[in-house]
């Protein structure tokens, strides 16, 4: 038997917001892929914006270690193309097809796949043919699939989540849990539910292809997200709602049968993940810790913290996490106040919350929160008398962490390549 095949099916501004986390948003094909695989449930981003996220998967390493602190499309990249995966995979025999979204370079060539799958969106009702076509053409094994959607990204430059999709039902719905109970904010959240239905369908096509072929016994199936989903205080923020992620994977080495897996893990774990199951030595660059050991029920934790970062979206914004199982610690590297709304995307939730003055509801620099008594964090106990021991310890293990990886904030402001678009934050 050939090395398996690895499918890797990424989507856009998801978070958990999907069936097999209990949300009442239907996905059945990702539903179904849970409960043949292995789902995690307590999974996050190595920084909760778009490149910097997948970057970190790829590559398995921080962000900031990759080079990949802002958008490809605004002119930042990896320090390295060749750290990306597709060239360790290529060393043990793989071939690697992109279809869709990539989201880590300006031209996707610089990546190096072997082949570039020609689509006339990077919607799932286009990309899924031609992965689903891609399969259906005996394609030599074992290959890397990269199949990466665009849903549930909010279409730009509007505030919806497609410009043509149904709008869904704001009746009866339940706006994620920052967000206050309003026609607004039900009716965003309804139309996510439509973009989320798409996606899923575009990954059971995908899916679907892959069984039909003859291919899923073989195939390490790895579906995920890049960051929580595109409402305020969640994308682009280092909250759980921001950083938590959707992972599920399924194939061979025992990875069927349905279980949870409620152990912290990172993205970057993937990549240190994928190449003990292959038997490939680690390149000396990761970061993360492998999850075999999970997987063959092993141990119960692989990790003792995870970090998570921002250093550019749209405007300059850095700051620092880290998660035990009980704490959260973030960190705000700039002086004076922002906007509350720097960096959120456009949405008639953000509408809500700006008419409720939240640009002028600034964020602490310094902020603690008890994930058992406070999930939502909402109550920042970093000024607590009470908390000085737990806020030494999450200080120290924070700085460790920047030291371990030398943090370029650790000599001043992050520096932005010649000729990245940056943008001002929002006037006062």
């Amino acid at each position: 038997m050939h090395r398996p095949n690895i499918l890797y099916i990424h989507s856009h501004d998801t978070g958990r917001y999907i069936q097999p986390y209990g949300y009442p948003i239907r996905t059945p094909n990702i539903q179904r892929l849970a409960e043949e695989g292995v789902l995690f449930r307590q999974a996050f981003c190595a920084a909760p914006t778009c490149s910097p996220s997948r970057a970190a998967l790829l590559t398995g390493q921080s962000a900031h270690s990759s080079g990949m602190t802002g958008l490809a499309h605004r002119g930042f990249s990896l320090n390295d193309y060749r750290q990306h995966i597709i060239h360790t995979l290529r060393q043990a025999g793989y071939t690697s097809t992109l279809a869709g979204i990539q989201h880590i370079a300006g031209d996707p060539t610089a990546i190096g796949y072997d082949r570039i799958l020609e689509t006339a969106s990077r919607r799932a009702e286009h990309v899924a043919p031609a992965a689903a076509a891609f399969l259906g053409s005996a394609p030599s094994q074992p290959f890397f699939l990269s199949v990466g959607f665009f849903e549930t990204h909010r279409y730009q430059p509007g505030t919806s989540f497609s410009p043509d999709a149904p709008q869904g039902d704001g009746r009866y719905v339940q706006p994620p849990a920052p967000l206050p109970d309003t026609p607004q904010t039900r009716q965003d959240t309804a139309d996510f539910a439509v973009a989320a239905q798409i996606l899923d369908d575009g990954v059971g096509r995908v899916l679907y292809a892959l069984e039909a072929n003859g291919l899923a016994q073989n195939t390490l199936v790895i579906c995920t997200t890049d960051h929580g989903i595109a409402f305020p205080r969640m994308k682009c923020n280092l909250t759980d709602g921001g950083i938590g992620v959707m992972l599920i994977v399924r194939g061979p080495e025992g990875l069927r049968g349905g279980s949870a897996i409620d152990a912290m893990v990172s993205q970057i774990d993937l990549y240190p993940t994928i190449c003990d199951l292959l038997h490939l030595e680690r390149p000396r660059w990761l970061e993360g810790r492998s999850l075999t050991p999970l997987l063959r029920g092993e141990a119960t934790r692989v990790n003792e913290q995870i970090t998570a970062e921002i250093n550019y979206h749209g405007a300059y914004d850095p700051q620092r996490c880290l998660r035990t199982e009980r704490w959260k610690y973030i960190r705000l590297y700039y002086d004076g106040s922002r906007p509350g709304d720097m960096n959120c995307d456009g949405s008639p939730s953000k509408e809500l919350w700006q008419a409720h003055d939240w640009r002028h509801r600034y964020p602490a620099v310094e902020q603690l929160y008890d994930l058992v008594f406070d999930p939502n964090e909402t109550n920042n106990r970093a000024a607590d008398p009470a908390m000085a021991d737990v806020l030494a310890e999450m200080r120290g293990r924070l700085a460790r962490w920047m030291q371990d990886t030398d943090d370029p904030l650790l000599k001043g402001p992050v520096p932005a390549p010649a000729g990245a678009r940056i943008g001002e934050p929002p006037p006062l």
